[in-house]
């Protein structure tokens, strides 16, 4: 069990949604909570509903500056976990370069501006705890999931890698995969979506994740076996079924 009593957490990206339910589930648990996005009205309305110490920090994920500076404001933390992602749907026949750019360079290239401001000095003292957040959709390809699926399979890849270097050291890599979860993001979607999760289900999901010395969860269970599974199906199977 992991020990929270004056630990300081960094939550990219959490202004409502999961990032704002994982808040109250930490700073119940007695972790001071940092939290950041660009928006400073919704920042303060979480945090002032918190029970425990917690601050805000506004910042763009797309502006490595900006990363820059919210880093060195916010200074040493114990923990971070990148939450921070957009969402439109649209398939490759009617191609948006706009939100399909800005999916790739927040859903993955924002974090890695994050993960270059605290990696290095957690590495450095030998000590810190990096919680990532990816999707089921990282699996495999999906239709009318441009962007989206490509993005998070690299937020995927990136945890899996630095798990590998940093496994036998003092710095702790997890990664958590969820399913559909009810947020201004799935609003979005036109279609069912399957067992759609609400925000404090989901956080409890992933607060629970961190409690353990495991990797990677992938959740709801039932959900997230189908999207394993696809990983071993011929092409020419998977693709006339996600038809």
């Amino acid at each position: 069990m992991t020990q929270w009593q004056g630990k300081r957490y960094w939550l990219v990206g959490a202004s409502d949604g999961l990032g704002a339910a994982l808040a109250k589930q930490l700073s119940r648990a007695g972790a001071e909570v940092i939290l950041s996005a660009r928006s400073g009205d919704k920042l303060e309305d979480v945090v002032n509903n918190l029970p425990g110490k917690a601050s805000f920090v506004k910042l763009d994920v797309a502006d490595a500056d900006s990363v820059a500076r919210a880093a060195e404001e916010i200074g040493e933390v114990d923990g971070v976990v990148y939450l921070a992602g957009v969402y439109w749907p649209f398939s490759a026949k009617h191609w948006n370069a706009e939100q399909g750019n800005a999916m790739a360079d927040i859903n993955f290239t924002g974090l890695m501006r994050v993960m270059g401001q605290v990696v290095p000095q957690m590495v450095k003292r030998d000590e810190g705890h990096v919680v990532i957040t990816s999707s089921l959709a990282a699996y495999r390809g999906l239709p009318k999931s441009i962007g989206y699926s490509a993005s998070k399979a690299a937020t995927l890849s990136l945890a899996e890698s630095m798990y590998a270097d940093l496994r036998k050291t003092g710095v702790k890599v997890q990664v958590v995969n969820p399913g559909f979860i009810k947020t201004q993001l799935t609003d979005k979607n036109n279609f069912e979506m399957p067992f759609l999760m609400e925000t404090d289900d989901a956080a409890r999901e992933v607060f629970e994740h961190m409690n353990t010395d495991k990797f990677k969860k992938s959740f709801p269970f039932v959900f997230s076996m189908l999207f394993r599974a696809a990983q071993f199906l011929p092409d020419a199977l998977y693709f006339r079924l996600m038809r």
